[in-house]
């Protein structure tokens, strides 16, 4: 299986992680600072800026881009509930 690597900079936390994580999963983990409401990719509270790496993501899906358009997120921000690690280094921190 794939490794990956995963950065919360607000803990300054970086963790190996198998590919296809999901960025919310270790950020409980870790103690980051990314909160969350519903994990269904929904309500849009665990925006997160992607600081690097974005290329290392999965696609979003139709419901992640409608809840960043309506949370007005920027274009290096992503939901932690729904993308995952594929690859390579990412680094995050709160939206």
């Amino acid at each position: 299986m794939e490794k990956a690597t995963l950065t919360f900079t607000d803990v300054s936390i970086t963790v190996n992680v198998p590919s296809g994580t999901r960025i919310i999963e270790m950020s409980e983990k870790v103690g980051s600072g990314i909160t969350y409401g519903c994990r269904e990719g929904e309500c849009g509270t665990c925006v997160t800026h992607v600081l690097e790496g974005s290329e290392n993501l999965s696609e979003p899906s139709a419901l992640e881009l409608r809840v960043l358009s309506e949370n007005m997120a920027g274009r290096d921000d992503r939901l932690a509930c729904q993308c995952r690690v594929l690859s390579g280094a990412v680094k995050v921190r709160p939206g």
